[in-house]
This record gives structure tokens, C-alpha cells and sequence, in this order.
């Protein structure tokens, strides 16, 4: 679906304030494809600067859309894990962790209540789990969905009570990742996935401009390993979807609430644009199943 994505490997990137080597990030999204649409660019950045990124995934998202067909015995599960072990290896992620959780549909569903969803989870023992990773990774920072759940989704509210909660635990800076609604006010000129999934749950999206404390700028490399990322999740997303003009100024920006002190997404995103120095042998994200 999308060519020309840059050689990668395990580059290290550095801007004057950007040296993140010995630093570790962990990045709470509730479904497969989220952390490509909402924190591709940072996530990258992060991993570019010498930055240890830990994505935890909530769901499998087993109710996404199919625009793929199956192979015989293939779940939706199944093809969405895959889709997103390809999207954490383009944005640099070292350890993905699979938290287990039951995709909740949309607002009003009756699979928000569902013993195993996400949304009828205690937040309060998932973020206790997600603090205790925090404190085994020596996480400097967790970054998780905006108190909207970004458009309403009933996952990513319930990302966000874990992802406060988790941080309060573990002692950490806590970014919570929006979009700048001021930015994305027209979906017929800013084309973003948003758009759609705020549809189909009636609320309105992100937060107001003057709210956001945190806004990277993606740099041409790290917007087209952005798209690759996207991409990737070809069961859910259409090649329109990654190929349309306005994608640039769609995508181009990720921004952030931040709650607590400064943390390592202040030093990346406040610095020069990043110059590479050095190159090191690449190796896939680590992979492994939290049960509930």
C-alpha cells in the first residue's frame, strides 16, 4: 500500500537536548492501530533518540472493521495482532506487551459490558498491572488516551482512568495523547481516521487548542514511517485512507495534555530537529501476554 519507506535498522537520533539513551517509555493504547494513528511520530522519535518504548495494547480489537479477508481458520484477533507486531517494528517499539483485554464496540453496545471487555474491567487492578510493568521497565513516563477517550470510544476512556491511575502509582510524568480539535475542525480539508470513528460515536473529538501543552512536528522520515505504520493495519485501514493529499497535514502533528512534571517527551519534541549519528543492528520488539 505505501513504498519508499525509509532503511530503518536501529538508528539512534539526537537533537542538543535529545540524548534519551538509558530512558524508557511506556505507551498505553486500547486497540491495534492506535498507536500508529495517534503516536507514530513520537514513538519513532522516541525510539531515535536512544529511548527505550514499551507499547501495552488493551484489546485485540477483535469488532474492528474487516477490509481484509481471512485466511481459513484466521481470526480477526489473529490478523490484528500480526498488523500491529509489523506497525511496532516500523515505530522502534523494544517490548510489546498484549494486555488481554476484549475489544468493547462502540458507545452503548451491549459488548461494553462483556465479562472479558475492557470497559467493564476494574481500572483500578489492570493499572496496578500496568504500574508494576512501569516499575520493571524503569518507565520515566506513560502516555495514554486524553480524558474524551480522544473521540468517546468506550476503550479509550478506559485507557485513560488506567493510564492516570498507572502513572499515579508508578511516580511518573503522564502524557496524555489528543488531537488538537482546532486543527482537525474540517474533515473535508484534514482527512483523519477521527473523523470517522468520532461518527460512529457522536462526540466530538480531541480537545481545544489553548488545552494542548505538547505538539511534535513530524519530520519527512518520521511522517513517512507514520504512514507505513497505518498502513500496516491493512484490515482496518483503506489505501485511500493512507494516500489522500491532505494526509500530510492530517498526520503531521501529534499532540499532547501533560499532567505532572516534564518527562522525556518534553526533550524530543522541544528539540532541533534531530540529525542521525549513529547506526546499530536492528532487532523485532519482544512480544509477550499479560494475563487478566
Amino acid at each position: 500500500m505505501v513504498t519508499n519507506v525509509p532503511e530503518l535498522g536501529r538508528r539512534h537520533v539526537f537533537g542538543e537536548h535529545a540524548d534519551l539513551r538509558g530512558r524508557t517509555v511506556m505507551v498505553l493504547h486500547a486497540h491495534p492501530d492506535d498507536e500508529a494513528i495517534f503516536t507514530g511520530a513520537t514513538m519513532r522519535r522516541l525510539a531515535d533518540a536512544g529511548a527505550r518504548v514499551v507499547l501495552a495494547t488493551a484489546t485485540l480489537g477483535e469488532l474492528g472493521a474487516e477490509h481484509v479477508s481471512l485466511a481459513a481458520g484466521e481470526t480477526m484477533a489473529q490478523r490484528r495482532v500480526a498488523e500491529l507486531e509489523r506497525a511496532a517494528d516500523l515505530l522502534g517499539v523494544q517490548r510489546l506487551v498484549l494486555l488481554g483485554h476484549r475489544d468493547s464496540g462502540l458507545p452503548g453496545a451491549a459488548d461494553n459490558a462483556h465479562r472479558d471487555a475492557l470497559a467493564a474491567a476494574d481500572p483500578a487492578r489492570v493499572a496496578r498491572r500496568l504500574a508494576a510493568l512501569a516499575g520493571e521497565e524503569h518507565a520515566d513516563a506513560i502516555v495514554y488516551d486524553d480524558g474524551g477517550g480522544i473521540y468517546g470510544h468506550p476503550d479509550h476512556l478506559a485507557a485513560h482512568r488506567i493510564g492516570t491511575l498507572a502513572a499515579r502509582l508508578a511516580g511518573v510524568p503522564a502524557y496524555e495523547s489528543t488531537v488538537d480539535r482546532g486543527h482537525l475542525h474540517d474533515p473535508a480539508g484534514r482527512a483523519h481516521l477521527v473523523h470517522a470513528a468520532a461518527r460512529a460515536t457522536g462526540l466530538p473529538i480531541g480537545v481545544e487548542t489553548e488545552q494542548i501543552a505538547l505538539t511534535l512536528t513530524a519530520t519527512a522520515t518520521e511522517l513517512a514511517v507514520k504512514r507505513a505504520a497505518i498502513a500496516a493495519h491493512a484490515s482496518q485501514i483503506t489505501a485511500e485512507d493512507v494516500t489522500h493529499a491532505a494526509f500530510d497535514d492530517a498526520y503531521g502533528l501529534e499532540w499532547f495534555v501533560r499532567t505532572g512534571g516534564a518527562g522525556p517527551l518534553d526533550a524530543v519534541l522541544s528539540s532541533p530537529t534531530p540529525v542521525i549519528i549513529n547506526d546499530a543492528p536492528h532487532h523485532e520488539p519482544a512480544r509477550d501476554v499479560v494475563n487478566r
